[in-house]
């Protein structure tokens, strides 16, 4: 693996993920393939396939980002096979709440991605807590 097509696939999955968080669905339909799934452990304990869901999420603004935010790679490992990827890392989600205080969430996430027509595109995705079950936020818990 070169350190250039590390940084192309950890820049384009920076794009990818700002799509979610800005709304921007154009953008995250062009990085998404239609043949999407995905495990989200605080939606659904079974896999969900589409776009269609995220789609629906998106549009109407789940991630609560309307304010400020940032999110962080934590530990980010990057694994290319020929024309596939897996990118696995701890997300970092904080933002500014209205009440002015600033909240952090975090998991496990690993996406595989696939290069088609010279462009990457995310065909996966598993995202687990980042921490013991038996330690989950509250937050968390009324999640579940």
């Amino acid at each position: 693996m070169t350190r250039s097509t590390e940084k192309e696939i950890l820049a384009f999955l920076d794009k990818h993920l700002r799509s979610v968080f800005t709304r921007d669905v154009e953008t995250y339909v062009a990085t998404t393939s239609e043949e999407l799934s995905l495990y989200e452990w605080w939606v659904s304990p079974h896999r969900q396939d589409g776009l269609d869901f995220h789609l629906f999420m998106i549009e109407l603004g789940w991630s609560g980002t309307r304010g400020e935010f940032r999110y962080d790679l934590l530990e980010p490992r990057v694994q290319i096979y020929g024309d596939t990827a897996v990118v696995s890392y701890t997300f970092m989600l904080s933002r500014v709440e209205e009440d002015g205080r600033i909240s952090h969430h975090t998991h496990n996430e690993s996406r595989v991605l696939i290069k088609k027509d010279g462009q990457w595109q995310v065909v996966h995705v598993h995202k687990s807590p980042a921490t013991l079950t038996t330690d989950l936020c509250q937050e968390c818990r009324k999640r579940l």
